[in-house]
């Protein structure tokens, strides 16, 4: 229960935990699989696929909404 409340107040004063580096990775693999998927001319070319996944610049942004949970947002090249 005492879980609970520190978890509670964690959220609320913003003092979110990590991601942890197995989730990062699985989301890694996960946007590669779609970009394969989208752009067919990625699937045999690992270099460019890592390029095309670098170049969507994915950052972390505090979480709109309920508990306010971290999100990543994708920013495109020339893009604001």
């Amino acid at each position: 229960m005492s879980s609970g409340i520190v978890d509670y107040f964690k959220r609320r004063l913003g003092l979110e935990q990590p991601v942890h580096p197995i989730d990062r990775r699985m989301a890694k693999h996960w946007v590669k699989q779609r970009l394969a998927h989208i752009f067919p001319e990625l699937r045999g070319n690992p270099e460019a696929l890592e390029k095309a996944y670098r170049e969507l610049d994915l950052e972390a942004q505090p979480g709109l909404g309920k508990g306010g949970e971290t999100i990543f947002e994708a920013i495109l090249p020339g893009k604001l």
